[in-house]
């Protein structure tokens, strides 16, 4: 690997040694991505973790310290905005990028977070707070991400279910060094219109709700301060999520490094300012325990996530998949599993996601 930041540990090392011949190992062909016959590795995880470790079930359930989060971001984003017309425009930028471009990030990874319903018990109230945490964000992605993201962790891979999966045209057209560089730059793009061309959904009463919240705030902060307003606001949105530290979770979370493992956690201190969403893996097998108590589930199960790989750069892992030409928006593992049973269960599910309660 070139200049990897990826970190063996050394059980896994010796794991590698140990059952050389019986590890799994993805394979692909140029110009396409690893496809796999088998199902997603986080559900059967889940059960032996379980059954090794009951008491990880303490740890399931909302935080109640996310509400204040969100709360105390949306308050300073305001006062921010409020104050941007003061600045000139070398400093308006410097500040987009470095904080709104962080503390914006930071609310898509609450919507994330509230999309699993990790704030409150009530799912209504989550759906409302997932609302008002799109407020500084600028843009009304919070019932649209729901949706989709929790396909991607029912059927994590499956081919035209699973939106987080790059399509083959954008795949290809972005294979280069510098193609790979200018697609981290317009990833926001890509995750916003990537759904609209591979399986697009009709907008229920929720995306209503939050595109209505969203264009009163944005009016009144460009009426009240300026255009200044919302190039901190929707602008740090943007430039948060492409070439941006935070937003090296993007590619670190599921592109394949290593042909032997195809979600990958991050243990490092921008989990501090994303919800902890650097525990990928964790992530992935308990979906319903919060991001703040992600490490202790790591702590509590050293046996199934100690001989994990992991990264402790976000920075790294996007210069390493910027240069290393063995990375590409392709390197992602793809499942070709889908039947007209499996389609109906998206079918009824998606129904509860539209739900207005």
């Amino acid at each position: 690997m070139f200049g990897s930041p990826l970190k063996l540990p050394p059980l896994f090392i010796k794991e590698q040694e140990d059952k050389a011949t019986m590890m799994k190992v993805h394979t692909r062909e140029e110009n396409d991505f690893y496809w796999d016959k088998d199902n997603e590795p986080h559900q059967e995880r889940r059960k032996r973790i379980l059954a090794a470790h009951p008491e990880i079930k303490t740890l399931m359930g909302p935080c109640p310290r996310t509400k204040w989060v969100v709360l105390a971001t949306v308050l300073f984003q305001f006062a921010m905005a409020s104050v941007a017309s003061n600045w000139s425009f070398p400093v308006l930028l410097v500040l987009t990028y470095a904080v709104s471009g962080v503390l914006n990030h930071m609310m898509m990874l609450g919507v994330h977070e509230i999309a699993h319903n990790l704030a409150f018990k009530t799912p209504l109230y989550n759906r409302w707070l997932a609302i008002l945490a799109t407020v500084p964000i600028g843009l009304p992605v919070a019932n649209s991400f729901r949706r989709y993201h929790l396909e991607h962790h029912k059927y994590q891979g499956e081919h035209d279910v699973d939106v987080d999966i790059p399509l083959p045209g954008e795949a290809w057209f972005f294979n280069s060094t510098i193609g790979k560089a200018v697609w981290m730059v317009l990833q926001p793009f890509f995750y916003a219109l990537r759904p609209m061309f591979m399986r697009p959904k009709v907008p229920g009463p929720w995306e209503f709700t939050n595109i209505i919240v969203n264009v009163a705030y944005d009016s009144m902060l460009y009426y009240f301060f300026g255009w200044q307003a919302l190039f901190y606001c929707i602008g740090g949105s943007l430039l948060g999520s492409g070439l941006h530290p935070v937003a090296g979770h993007f590619v670190s979370e599921h592109y394949v490094f290593l042909p032997t493992h195809e979600t990958y956690s991050y243990y490092g201190p921008l989990n501090f300012v994303t919800f902890n969403v650097g525990y990928h893996n964790e992530h992935h097998d308990f979906a319903n325990i919060p991001g703040s108590r992600l490490p202790q589930l790591k702590a509590m199960a050293p046996e199934f996530y100690d001989n994990l790989p992991y990264y402790t750069s976000w920075s790294g892992v996007i210069i390493d998949y910027i240069l290393n030409a063995e990375m590409t928006p392709f390197s992602r593992v793809k499942r070709k599993t889908l039947s007209p049973s499996l389609m109906q269960e998206i079918s009824e599910r998606e129904a509860r996601t539209q739900r207005w309660w």
